[in-house]
């Protein structure tokens, strides 16, 4: 991370990495800069941070704070251009970036089907597929444990509860990957921006020439029964946004964890001796080492003072939740340490208000399943590299490693 000259000397400029590669390091900064500073993001764009976890709630629930980008001056003038890096986390068109009555229309129908029965009833299913990849391990004395287990569990998983055929799981995880990222080529945005609407057409024609029991076949059918609750558009949109949260944190959230106890070999050994253990791990890592480190995007509708700065209405506003999660004001003085049997007062790695992640309960489940099964298979596994050496994923938003090898005995 790089200060910038900036044009007001109480509001700091920095630029981000998109490479990622002092991720907490980034974060530790923009949280001593203070409350409200600006940021730099690829291509030159500029915007703001809120860096404590009282701001970002008192952002997140404002009513003259947008999440259309369609109100970013960024987007309205050209300067966020079509082949930048981010672009494929800011112009979508879902209940991500939907207001008010039309944020609540579209995340009706995910509410009506995503269920937490829904998902408690996946739970043998998870937990045989989780059984599975770990009897599947290669016999290797190194194992990326992320590539063979993290990454195929919620990939799995999201495919099966959203009608995927198997041929089509590489090609969504290579798209998915690609949006989340910000070291990709300006060419390798466009052909990405390209396929995705081509991927959700094939998908949509499978399931509407062969529905089953997935949530692509009943969103088909709210569409079917009433266009107006759900257009085609919106239908596309929807799923994509399923799709990509539906995986992509969970793979950071797995990998996350299994870093955490590797790395705190006392806190392993204490959750080894724990009756259920796990459901705690799971709530410290997402607080201690969340999984999208930065979240796009909200834009004041009106000139906004937050935090005893003023933010010009059209501007972007991201929230960076690696840096809010760690922040003293909120979780105390060891906010920094990594300890699964804190008390938790409340974290934001799946949002907050209106816009909360609605599958944050099939992330938590899946993530508890496979540290169990994990961990009860391999309890005396052990990092097969320091872990200031794993290689972070090249992106803003998701904070992971991009390789996690271990050895499974010692």
């Amino acid at each position: 991370m790089t200060a910038v000259p900036s044009p007001s000397a109480e509001i700091p400029v920095i630029e981000l990495d998109p490479t990622a590669a002092d991720h907490h390091g980034e974060a530790a900064r923009l949280r001593a800069a203070g409350p409200v500073v600006r940021v730099v993001l690829p291509g030159g764009v500029r915007a703001w941070a809120v860096t404590t976890h009282a701001l970002v709630e008192e952002l997140v629930r404002h009513p003259d704070v947008s999440k259309d980008y369609r109100n970013w001056t960024a987007v309205k003038t050209g300067e966020l251009a079509d082949d930048n890096p981010i672009i494929g986390m800011i112009k979508v068109d879902n209940l991500v970036t939907a207001d008010g009555a039309e944020h609540t229309r579209l995340r009706r129908p995910i509410i009506g089907q995503f269920t937490r029965k829904r998902v408690q009833d996946m739970v043998p299913a998870i937990t045989a597929a989780a059984t599975t990849l770990v009897d599947a391990l290669p016999t290797t004395e190194v194992v990326d444990l992320r590539a063979h287990f993290a990454a195929q569990l919620p990939l799995q998983v999201i495919c099966e509860l959203l009608g995927v055929p198997d041929d089509q799981k590489a090609r969504l995880r290579h798209l998915v990957d690609a949006i989340f990222r910000t070291d990709t080529t300006a060419e390798e945005v466009v052909q990405v921006q390209a396929e995705i609407p081509r991927l959700l057409g094939d998908l949509i024609r499978a399931r509407a020439d062969a529905p089953g029991d997935d949530l692509t076949s009943a969103l088909i059918g709210v569409h079917a029964a009433d266009p107006a609750a759900l257009s085609a558009e919106e239908l596309a949109g929807t799923l994509w946004v399923l799709l990509t949260a539906g995986h992509e944190t969970t793979i950071s959230l797995i990998s996350n964890a299994v870093r955490a106890m590797l790395t705190h070999p006392e806190q392993l050994d204490a959750a080894l001796a724990a009756e259920d253990p796990w459901p705690a791990v799971v709530a410290e890592t997402l607080r201690w080492d969340a999984p999208i480190g930065n979240f796009p995007a909200r834009y004041p509708l009106e000139d906004l003072t937050i935090g005893g700065v003023t933010i010009p209405a059209g501007d972007a506003v991201i929230a960076p939740y690696t840096a809010v999660n760690r922040d003293p004001a909120h979780h105390g003085a060891d906010a920094d340490r990594f300890d699964h049997a804190r008390e938790q007062r409340g974290d934001l790695a799946f949002g907050a208000g209106r816009h909360s992640c609605p599958g944050s309960h099939l992330a938590e489940v899946e993530a508890r399943i496979a540290l169990a099964v994990l961990f009860d298979r391999h309890p005396k596994m052990t990092l097969a590299v320091p872990a200031d050496d794993l290689p972070p994923v090249p992106s803003l938003f998701t904070n992971s490693v991009a390789a996690l090898p271990v050895r499974l005995t010692p």
